[in-house]
């Protein structure tokens, strides 16, 4: 099936609020008159955006909003869940693999989606008031230092060099974690109760890991069945369903037109991904063959996008160029003025903004089809034909 921006059919209209009936404009780089003019079609409910700062945890962030959006979907109260309390744990295991490995894995700042649901299933969750993370003296995330001395700890550790590798090489990685991001916290007072991170997830949060499926879509693995997306920063092999592109974007469609909120892997290295301008698009001509004035002009309205196949999807992955960029939550979908469909996604680089709605971007229907390296949603919104496909 191919992909690229048609006329939207009829959505049924959940979770919408007063911004359905508003016109929203986008300016580009030309004429006043010029730019996007988008319609929301579906808004669903989602916590305030936050700002990942000078780290590489998008997905924290993305699977964090996630989590508070279902909390929201299923009539709670979300309370702002710790990205930090998350990325914490995700360092200790992964230098553990790291270590197994012989360095043989990529450590670094980086994550999957189901990371998140890895920690809540494992460790848990505490609030953000709880945890922030900021130890070293910064009112954002900055991560740079602190990778760079959790990975020169643990390559002294795999060159061995006593001959055995000491059995305090945990303790000493621990104590790092410590100093950058905060003391762990055993327990913590919320709300005039008394909680551990293992007990607020269960008896707080009350999300089920278990509950959530990822899909993806790439033909050099079995399709329908389960297997592991094969991006650098997939420390701890998670895995997802491997469907079409057709069967993907359906259920992409289905969970979002019925309430759902969905956690979207990406890449956003693309020229058509403009935070600035709040869309992200893929022209039908390839940027480095346009001219000065078709550059200047991309993002002046609504133009002809590549037709996206799972073929040529298949090819930009292959290629290097669909890489494991980036994580956001898609929150909605929106109309431009002639029609086309776009998905709203929330960021986590801060309110910046647009003339759309700070810190959220619109990517259009053939933006998502090319570049999406998987998808993350509660496994009651999958399609029941795709359910009885896969087994679930």
């Amino acid at each position: 099936m191919k992909y690229r921006v048609l006329a939207l059919g009829a959505f049924l209209s959940l979770g919408l609020t007063a911004q359905d009936d508003l016109i929203n404009k986008v300016k580009g780089n030309g004429s006043e008159e010029a730019g996007f003019q988008f319609k929301t079609e579906v808004d669903l409910e989602a916590t305030p955006v936050k700002n990942q700062g000078r780290s590489g945890t998008c997905w924290s962030y993305a699977t964090t909003g996630f989590v508070e959006s279902e909390m929201l979907r299923m009539g709670k109260q979300a309370v702002d869940i710790s990205e930090m309390f998350t990325v914490r744990h995700v360092y200790s295991d992964k230098a553990e693999k790291y270590v197994r490995l012989h360095g043989y894995l990529n450590f670094a700042q980086g994550g999957a989606l189901p990371d998140v649901m890895y920690v809540i299933k494992r460790y848990g969750a505490v609030p953000q008031e709880v945890y922030e993370g900021l130890e070293y003296g910064t009112e954002i995330n900055n991560h740079g230092e602190l990778e760079g001395v959790l990975k020169a700890q643990l390559d002294h550790i795999i060159k061995n060099e006593n001959g055995k590798i000491t059995p305090v090489w945990r303790s000493g990685l621990e104590q790092t974690l410590n100093a950058y991001l905060g003391e762990y916290p055993e327990s913590f007072e919320w709300e005039g109760k008394t909680y551990t991170p293992r007990s607020f997830a269960d008896d707080y949060l009350e999300i089920n890991p278990d509950d959530y499926v990822q899909l993806t879509s790439f033909t050099h693995h079995p399709m329908n069945e389960e297997v592991m997306i094969q991006v650098p920063d997939n420390w701890a092999w998670g895995t997802a369903y491997n469907v079409s592109l057709e069967d993907m974007m359906k259920a992409l469609d289905v969970a979002v037109n019925e309430g759902y909120t969905i956690a979207w892997a990406t890449d956003v290295s693309e020229k058509g991904f403009s935070l600035r301008n709040g869309v992200a698009i893929v022209p039908a001509k390839d940027y480095y063959d346009m001219s000065k004035d078709e550059r200047e002009t991309m993002f002046d309205g609504p133009k002809e996008e590549m037709e996206i196949t799972q073929e040529n999807r298949q090819m930009a992955y292959d290629n290097y160029e669909t890489t494991d960029d980036h994580g956001m939550l898609i929150t909605g979908i929106a109309t431009d003025q002639e029609g086309n469909k776009y998905y709203i996604v929330k960021n986590s680089w801060g309110a910046r903004a647009n003339d759309f709605r700070p810190g959220y971007i619109n990517a259009s229907e053939a933006f998502v089809a090319y570049k999406t390296i998987g998808i993350m949603m509660h496994k009651d919104a999958l399609p029941k034909a795709l359910r009885k496909k896969l087994g679930i």
